[in-house]
């Protein structure tokens, strides 16, 4: 991506508003839904401006303005995208282990870049959403009109791309060819696409243009394997121009007439090797080779010597060659007018050929994402107004395509604002419990981009928004840690969700020490629980098991666990979500599955029952060291973070005289650090 800076004035209303006025030649610009919005006018003024300046050509096959509005879509941050792998995987940034490149089974250029478009804007209107379920499914259960479509489809070229090379002036009369063949391809697949009945492929049908005349135009024009570029001639049809097919018969006569001079010549000097040649210099030449030249004729011009021949011409033959070679180049001349003056007839016909192409786009991302449904076995989800989500045998529909080594568990998911509106999802690593809340997401964003989905039954209350807290990362050149991406990434999230919003949460609060961790995870628990203008539907998976205890205290908090099975030390990962908390972390066994020395698996074991047994020293620190560990400085031991202050405490009385309703996240994390520092310092 490059970034262009502009002079200040480019920006100004008044010049922007001139630029649009002119450029779409109109009075006003209320027409286009301008009124009231001066930062929309200086924006497309601004760009209309470096468009001329950049492109330097005619521009008319810009005419319209559409204004994006971000209450049609449902809103995906840049966070969201990355940690979903929307467009691209995390691994490597490539396309491949995408969401995309799973469910792009276009034909066509035009339907590919749709669909990623429909992918990034999923629809906040049920009822277009319901128009494109409708067209979906009757494409996968009529699978015969899917394949015809999908066939048909793969006949068409990039008619968006071409028909702007042709307005800009650019297009070759290759491209004029592949146009032809795509318009060729409309009336055959409007009349398969007739016999369908859902709503939204019936009003494709309805509002067709095949564009059949523009398609005989070129069909009677354009040769059926033209030159690369214009200058070469030989573009057009014989009968295509009256004036060209005169100059095309003089053209080859000429030349036949000059291969029948060749044979009169040799018969009359008996010189059976003469040959007449033509180069740019000398033009047509009779060439005789040195050991004959005793027999050329007196009326023989010499043009040239050569090291073992030489060259003649004639009065006839100068004659001749002028008519041929004036016949040439008019024809080149000719066909280079001509050809601009039907790629102009053609730009003409831009916003015709531009609906078409749309059209056909729509088309091409329904038969994909009904094509998709039939091979993974995708059901239609039900998409409505309320705010339950419930997904039945869910699955992550990248995940089971890639990881073909066991077969994927499917597992339910039911959120809402009601009674679930916060599920607190523990389990060991490599359990499965990202990918778990990474399905339920993906599969919200299929639901409302109109695709089906991987599970065997879907109800998906509309989203407005889906934030994600995923993963770490650090950003060193912006001067941001990986704790203060993550912070920052929660701010986002708790300023900028609603109750129509789906939360997911993986890890909060790890980038930093346990307790600072554990307390800020709580507190952003907390207030996406008690803030009624938050209140979003969150999936939250975590390591600290005692935020488990929300549960107990909050309404809507409900705990869910990743199974696993013990085998002594070794565990077993049943990928299975259930009621309940986990009551451990496994790490240890993770730990070895990663292939940790045994040393370190055996010290690891004995430290953590040193933890578990509550084994402190004197100092208030956990007895981790065999032998007698370095003086530290004496001190109380940390209090645990759910360990009540003694009755009367001055910390208990200016806690309990918060409210944190009034409280922003960054006001509540700093109140919360000054209450810990009273507590030691008491």
């Amino acid at each position: 991506m490059m970034l262009t800076s502009l002079e200040d004035w480019v920006f100004e209303h008044d010049y922007a508003y001139r630029q649009m006025i002119e450029h779409f030649e109109v009075h006003s610009l209320d027409g286009f839904g301008c009124e009231g919005k001066p930062l929309a006018i200086v924006a497309g003024g601004a760009l209309l401006h470096q468009l001329h300046k950049t492109q330097k050509r005619d521009l008319s096959h810009i005419t319209a303005v559409r204004f994006y509005s971000d209450s049609a879509f449902m809103q995906l941050d840049e966070a969201t995208l990355r940690n979903l792998e929307i467009t691209r995987s995390a691994i490597d940034g490539k396309r491949k282990g995408s969401l995309l490149w799973l469910i792009d089974k276009t034909e066509t250029a035009m339907g590919a870049r749709l669909l990623r478009r429909w992918l990034l804007q999923p629809l906040l209107d049920i009822k277009t959403i319901d128009q494109r379920l409708d067209a979906v499914a009757e494409l996968r259960d009529n699978f015969l009109l899917r394949d015809e479509l999908r066939q048909l489809l793969s006949g068409v070229r990039d008619m968006e791309r071409l028909i702007s090379r042709v307005d800009l002036g650019t297009a070759n009369a290759r491209d004029l060819v592949s146009l032809r063949e795509s318009l060729c391809v409309l009336p055959k697949l409007y009349k398969a696409l007739n016999r369908a009945s859902s709503p939204l492929l019936v009003s494709l049908c309805e509002k067709a243009d095949t564009l059949t005349d523009i398609a005989n135009t070129l069909s009677e024009a354009i040769v059926a394997d033209p030159p690369f570029t214009v200058r070469d001639g030989g573009m057009f049809n014989d009968g295509w121009d009256e004036s060209l097919d005169e100059l095309r018969s003089i053209a080859r006569d000429g030349k036949k007439y000059i291969a029948g001079l060749e044979a009169q010549e040799r018969r009359r000097t008996g010189i059976q090797n003469l040959k007449i040649g033509y180069n740019r210099v000398f033009g047509y030449y009779i060439e005789v080779k040195k050991s004959a030249s005793d027999r050329v004729p007196v009326d023989y011009i010499r043009k040239q010597t050569l090291l073992g021949a030489e060259r003649f011409a004639t009065a006839e033959l100068k004659e001749w060659e002028e008519k041929v070679l004036s016949a040439d180049e008019r024809i080149a001349e000719l066909e280079y007018q001509l050809f601009q003056s039907l790629r102009k007839s053609i730009a003409q016909e831009t916003l015709r050929i531009q609906g078409a192409a749309r059209a056909v786009a729509t088309i091409d991302v329904l038969c994909s994402f009904a094509q998709v449904a039939s091979e993974n076995h995708y059901v239609r989800p039900v998409v409505n107004d309320g705010t339950g989500i419930v997904i039945k045998d869910g699955r992550h529909p990248v995940v089971e395509k890639v990881y073909l080594a066991q077969e994927f568990v499917p597992n339910d998911v039911c959120v809402d604002c009601d009674e679930n509106q916060i599920l607190i999802i523990t389990g060991p690593n490599m359990a499965g419990k990202s990918t778990y809340i990474r399905q339920v997401a993906l599969t919200v964003i299929m639901a409302q981009v109109g695709c089906f989905v991987p599970a065997s039954e879907a109800q998906i209350g509309l989203v407005d928004k889906v934030f994600t807290r995923v993963g770490a990362t650090d950003f060193l050149l912006r001067g941001q840690s990986t704790f203060m991406v993550e912070m920052n990434e929660t701010a986002n999230i708790l300023n900028n969700a609603t109750p129509r919003s789906l939360i997911v949460l993986d890890e909060i609060g790890r980038g930093t020490s346990t307790y600072d961790g554990l307390s800020i995870a709580w507190a952003v628990a907390e207030y996406l629980h008690n803030t009624k203008k938050v209140a979003a539907r969150t999936l939250f998976a975590t390591h600290f098991h005692e935020l488990c205890e929300l549960a107990l205290m909050l309404d809507r908090v409900k705990n869910f666990n990743v199974s696993v099975r013990e085998w002594g030390d070794r565990i077993v990962f049943l990928r299975k979500v259930v009621p309940g908390s986990a009551d451990r972390s496994y790490g240890i066994q993770v730990a070895r599955l990663a292939g940790l020395p045994k040393g370190v698996i055996a010290r690891a074991k004995e430290i953590l029952s040193n933890l578990e047994r509550d084994e402190f020293g004197s100092d208030g620190t956990p007895s981790l060291a065999r032998t007698a560990r370095r003086r530290r400085p004496s001190g109380a031991a940390q209090l645990s973070l759910f360990t009540a202050p003694a009755p009367g405490s001055p910390v208990l009385k200016e806690l309990e005289s918060l409210d944190p309703d009034t409280m922003t996240p960054l006001e509540a994390l700093s109140k919360l650090t000054e209450l810990r520092r009273k507590l030691r310092e008491s």
